[in-house]
């Protein structure tokens, strides 16, 4: 060793330090790849494994070979051979940074953390004070970070000495807000967007203003986590985020118009894509059961959205994503933009993505085949008025919009290219799937892109079929449009995700028949009339007789209850007749099929005869007796000189 160690110090000292230099670096450049090669679970795992290999036999190779021609004062040969080496450690290191960079990316898009924020706001016309006479609102559920654990947090931490009022909905408080029965309420920073969807809120942005705003980082609250294999069938739930943030972690409240769940098989490369209309009438979970929009779950955030979609469908929910909208501009601009044919005869003009409706910040699109930026691509997916079928041709826009991304991303070729929409979608994008599972999906992707199973590749578009009502919802506290969904066109679909997950089998088609004049039309599970009962809402029946009322409420089986109002009393008008309505207990568009009985209250009149003989009705009064028909008079003849009614109130009919 002694007689190695001398024969290398007489070595000349600058081929030394080159040796050993590149020889260090050869070795840390190989490690470094090493370690991030590793953390591409279940990718190409055979070529890694021999590209590993062959990088640790060269570093032997070099660690020996240099080290012999070093001592053999070979010095031309080892700086031939150390300028080589030098090269394959800068593409082992350039290969590290580009696999580290991939998964930090897919990493970051698990949102670990959150920017919660808490608006208290106000009406415009309201004075702002710290005093206890300034009654503030706050959401009793003491999970809501906005909603509740924010605003105390502020409350106690500068001892406001608010007086406050709870509620177990945003849209009860908003309502007193407008109505001034409070003045102010807590709410998410993301209020405007959540709310100006809504016919009573649409200058939400304009109508109040922030007094107090609180922020506060936290470990993501609406994180679910999965246990589900992309190696099996798996559901994802895709949800569109409407904000004017440049990133997704901020706000656990959002904007629900696009819901897509997807059930995917990674064995038949079968997926069944299920868009639900934003205005579909459901059960809200986190309302115990009040039924609402299902857009308006997503005000309380994503558990809320999962457990909503999952009972409408019974459909278990593996994995969840949700996009931002602003995401859109940022993809599309990436891609080089997209082709896009927008419906014919429609011109229209949709707000900025910043939501600006200023006349010079609108993006305005004309109808045909046209090439977009991403702020048009945005406004494309976002508009929906100018269309007779609205949120239904919205769905399918953005339909397009994503087929046009996918067929620009899969023709990339720039590492440049690929990183600037690997930024667009990690800034945009929170899902639950580990960065393990979305590795995983590499083998799917790569399959689904061979020629050999590219022709089996096959996507089921659904449609859910229903109709049009605009009735009473509670939750949204006034008359809205709702979209009421046909339950075999549900069922239809919940099927085609169940045979796509083998869940259940498909029903084999033994005999067809076709023409050659046909033209063939891909079949879209769930679209099909059904000619079955539609639901009905109470109608306002103000100025009507008690006689309709009873044969109204009499065809559908509800009991009616009236009082009398009489002269003096608050609501009588002497200009209605006998038994005119006035008002009523149920409000106007109320679901028929949720009452089984109807108050209401009808004008009663006193009169006065001086007649011999008169001829009188004896009503038996009786406070709240129950009947579905008009009582059944019973009448005398009598000598009188004046004659005076009975005045009844308070009788049932």
């Amino acid at each position: 060793m002694k007689k190695f160690i001398k024969k290398f110090n007489n070595t000349k000292l600058s081929t030394r330090l080159v040796y050993l230099i590149v020889l260090a670096m050869f070795i840390g450049s190989y490690i470094y790849l090493l370690v991030s090669a590793l953390r591409l679970t279940g990718i190409e795992t055979k070529l890694r494994i021999v590209v590993l290999v062959i990088l640790g036999i060269l570093v032997f190779a070099y660690a020996f070979g240099a080290l012999l021609l070093l001592l053999t004062k070979k010095k031309k040969t080892i700086y031939i051979i150390s300028f080589f080496v030098m090269l394959i450690s800068a593409c082992c290191i350039i290969g590290g940074i580009a696999i580290n960079k991939v998964l930090d990316s897919l990493s970051s898009m698990t949102e670990s953390t959150i920017l919660y924020t808490t608006d208290l706001i106000t009406l415009n016309s309201t004075e702002y004070k710290e005093t206890s006479d300034f009654t503030v609102g706050i959401i009793d559920n003491e999970t809501d970070v906005e909603g509740n654990i924010l605003p105390y947090e502020l409350i106690n931490k500068e001892s406001l000495p608010y007086t406050i009022k709870t509620y177990s909905t945003y849209f009860e408080m908003l309502e007193d807000l407008y109505d001034g029965k409070l003045n102010g309420m807590f709410v998410t920073s993301n209020y405007s967007i959540i709310y100006s969807t809504y016919d009573a809120y649409t200058n939400i942005a304009t109508d109040v203003k922030v007094v107090k705003t609180y922020s506060k980082k936290m470990a993501n609250q609406d994180y679910i986590e999965s246990t589900a294999s992309v190696k099996d069938p798996f559901t994802i739930l895709v949800m569109g985020v409407d904000s004017t943030s440049s990133t997704l972690n901020v706000n656990a409240a959002f904007n629900g118009d696009t819901l897509m769940l997807i059930s995917f098989n990674p064995h038949t490369l079968a997926a069944t894509i299920f868009s639900i209309p934003r205005d579909t009438y459901v059960p809200i979970a986190c309302l115990n059961g009040q039924s609402s929009k299902i857009n308006s779950s997503a005000a309380y955030g994503t558990q809320c959205v999962i457990n909503t979609v999952q009972n409408l469908t019974g459909v278990t929910i593996d994995y969840y994503v949700k996009m931002d909208f602003q995401g859109v501009v940022d993809l599309v601009n990436s891609v080089g933009g997209i082709d896009i044919t927008v419906p014919d005869n429609i011109d229209f003009c949709e707000s900025n993505q910043y939501r600006s409706t200023l006349a010079q910040d609108l993006i305005c699109i004309k109808s045909g085949y046209q090439h977009m930026d991403g702020e048009q691509a945005l406004a494309f997916a976002r508009h929906r008025h100018s269309y007779a079928t609205g949120d239904f041709q919205r769905i399918q826009n953005q339909q397009l919009i994503v087929e046009s991304i996918a067929g620009k991303i899969k023709d990339v070729s720039s590492v440049n290219d690929f990183y600037s929409i690997l930024d667009a979608i990690s800034a945009n994008m929170d899902t639950n799937m580990s960065t393990s599972n979305m590795l995983s999906l590499y083998g799917v992707a790569k399959n689904a892109l061979t020629a050999t199973n590219a022709n089996q590749f096959n996507i089921t578009k659904t449609y859910l079929t229903g109709y049009d009502l605009t009735m009473y919802v509670k939750n949204l506290r006034g008359n809205v449009y709702t979209f009421q969904y046909y339950e075999q066109s549900l069922a239809e679909i919940v099927k085609a995700m169940n045979i796509t997950l083998e869940k259940e089998k498909p029903t084999m088609i033994t005999t067809f028949n076709f023409s050659t004049n046909d033209t063939y039309e891909q079949t879209v599970v769930g679209k099909n009339y059904y000619t079955v009962q539609r639901n009905e809402t109470t109608p306002n029946f103000t100025g009507q007789s008690l006689e309709y009322v009873q044969s109204w409420a009499s065809a559908r089986n509800i009991k009616v209850y009236y009082n009398y109002v009489n002269e003096g009393d608050a609501g009588y008008d002497d200009s209605l007749s006998e038994g005119t309505v006035v008002s009523q207990n149920i409000i106007k568009g109320t679901l028929v099929s949720s009452i089984t009985n109807i108050t209401v209250n009808v004008i009663h009149k006193h009169t006065e005869t001086t007649t011999t003989t008169s001829t009188t009705t004896n009503i038996t009064s009786s406070t709240s007796k129950e009947n579905t028909s008009i009582p059944t008079p019973t009448t005398t003849t009598t000598t009188t000189t004046t004659t005076t009614p009975a005045s009844p109130t308070n009788t049932a009919g």
